[in-house]
């Protein structure tokens, strides 16, 4: 695929491909000199006729046999587990700047797993019926899609998240406009072209990249806007959902719309004193530094106990000047490949530099960075004073860790602490203890620090079909993905009830 570069994205709605009028450049995060391929700008005129596009589909797609619905998902499983499976890892690779381990898991792996499991999730949810009615009566649930359109917006770091985004509403029978990641758009394009190979109806889905504000401003006045699927930052959620709120008090909406985000972290690992060091040490290590710290779960906050301190940072800082780091596609044995793109480059740039000059923080390894060709940044570790800082509650989306340690005899308080902590943010976070009673009361204690709370393993552990991945607090609205939950919210039940014999007298037996 390198050879091929740049590579050809697309604007898809109404059935075909589209006319480009603009678009941005997205150079490879690992040679940033090298335009790996451009982002078409959908205009506002062309984002209203991709709505318009999808509301005919509705009824024709929401009346289409469930069964119908799955088939075309599970095949598009199919080819992306076999036909398609390297073109996708090596898209991932070089457009989002990951090895081969992550691109395999995210691109391939996972993908595949939520187009399998969402239809599974579906099949869940349309057999929750009313067990039993009284003689002459039968009740049964219609599970409606919603009435509209629902509008998804999917991040750069996975690209099987986008796969997730809109599958779940569609195999629910709902139209969807989706708005991929500028830094995920050939990734993006490609999973589009999976599904209509697959026999996607081409204007059930509407392949729409673009400029934010462009696209928000079409879809937040529109009357059949029906609800807000997204992963992204906090901030741009919390500014999604005010604009949603603007539009609910003008009675702009048919409907109320649904909005399910699941959005940034602060995630926290700590070690009790009965830990095993050694084996925590590289949890947090893969935690911290896999995929450039750009996971959402990804550890960024450390505590250790003052008699464990020694032994896990020795043994932290030789591992981590022991990890790999190069561009991941002529270096297939990188641990840790570039960031993203030059905004999130400067802005973990500003935040070492910064620390660099801060006596209240040592810094342990890293603490360096070098754009000469790509956006490399160096995993860094700093030692805090105080639980306090600002690198406690700040989050950077990049590999840098920050560390207190605290007295033995304060565990209880030091939970008090994480609780606190965070940035208000409650997505992931993981305890290392061999003490049943530590992690009991870390477990009690830590109960909605964490959407997904992990013991002896670490933050970024989660599989779908295994652990439903989402947080509440600024982390988003913990509708838990990887499950049946966020797929319940893209439905509009009915419940029917229908009696099978005439009644003769308007009277109760009471009232004879």
């Amino acid at each position: 695929m390198k050879s091929q570069i740049p590579m050809q994205s697309e604007i898809h709605f109404n059935g075909k491909s589209q006319q480009v009028h603009s678009s941005w450049d997205q150079p490879l995060p690992a040679d940033h000199k090298t335009t790996f391929t451009s982002y078409p700008l959908t205009t506002k005129e062309q984002v209203s006729k991709a709505i318009d596009s999808a509301l005919k589909a509705k009824k024709s797609w929401e009346n289409t046999p469930f069964v119908d619905r799955a088939a075309i998902f599970l095949k598009a499983a199919e080819l992306v587990a076999t036909k398609y499976r390297y073109e996708l890892i090596a898209a991932t690779m070089l457009g989002q700047g990951k090895n081969i381990w992550q691109g395999e898991v995210d691109a391939a792996a996972e993908l595949a797993d939520f187009f399998r499991l969402n239809c599974n999730y579906a099949a869940e949810i349309l057999e929750k019926q009313p067990e039993r009615g009284t003689d002459g009566m039968w009740s049964r649930m219609d599970y409606r899609p919603v009435e509209g359109f629902v509008y998804a917006v999917s991040p750069f770091n996975f690209t099987a998240i986008g796969g997730n985004l809109i599958s779940g509403p569609a195999i629910m029978g709902n139209v969807v406009l989706w708005k991929p990641s500028p830094s995920n758009i050939y990734a993006s394009t490609i999973v589009y072209k999976i599904l209509l190979e697959a026999g996607l109806p081409p204007d059930v889905i509407q392949f729409v990249p673009g400029e934010p504000e462009e696209i928000n401003d079409v879809v937040f006045n529109h009357r059949d806007f029906a609800g807000l699927n997204f992963v992204g930052s906090s901030d741009v959620f919390r500014s999604l959902c005010a604009r949603i709120g603007q539009g609910i008090g003008n009675s702009t909406y048919r409907e109320f719309p649904r909005m399910v985000g699941e959005t940034s972290g602060k995630n926290f690992t700590l070690l009790h004193p009965t830990a095993d060091v050694q084996s925590a040490v590289k949890h947090v290590v893969r935690a911290s530094f896999e995929y450039q710290g750009q996971k959402c779960s990804a550890t960024s906050r450390l505590y250790l106990p003052e008699s464990r301190s020694k032994e896990f940072i020795d043994t932290l800082v030789e591992d981590v000047k022991g990890i790999t780091q190069g561009n991941p596609h002529e270096d297939l044995a990188a641990f840790m490949g570039p960031v993203i793109h030059r905004r999130s480059f400067e802005k973990i740039k500003a935040v070492i530099d910064e620390s660099n000059q801060d006596s209240s923080l040592k810094l342990l390894v890293g603490g360096a960075y070098d754009d000469s060709e790509g956006f490399y940044v160096k995993p860094t570790v700093y030692l805090a004073d105080s639980p306090d800082h600002k690198l406690f509650n700040y989050e950077i989306f990049g590999p840098v860790l920050a560390i207190h340690v605290y007295p033995d005899a304060e565990w209880s308080q030091i939970l008090e602490k994480i609780d606190q902590a965070g940035g208000n943010f409650a997505l992931t976070g993981a305890v290392f203890a061999n003490s049943r009673t530590a992690i009991r009361e870390a477990e009690d204690a830590l109960r909605y620090s964490a959407g997904n709370f992990y013991i002896n393993c670490k933050t970024t552990a989660a599989l779908i079909g295994q652990q439903s991945f989402g947080g509440s607090r600024a982390s988003g609205t913990n509708d838990k993905a990887g499950s049946s939950n966020p797929m319940f919210r893209f439905v509009s039940p009915r419940q029917i009830k229908e009696e099978f014999f005439p009644v003769f007298d308007y009277r109760y037996p009471s009232n004879n």
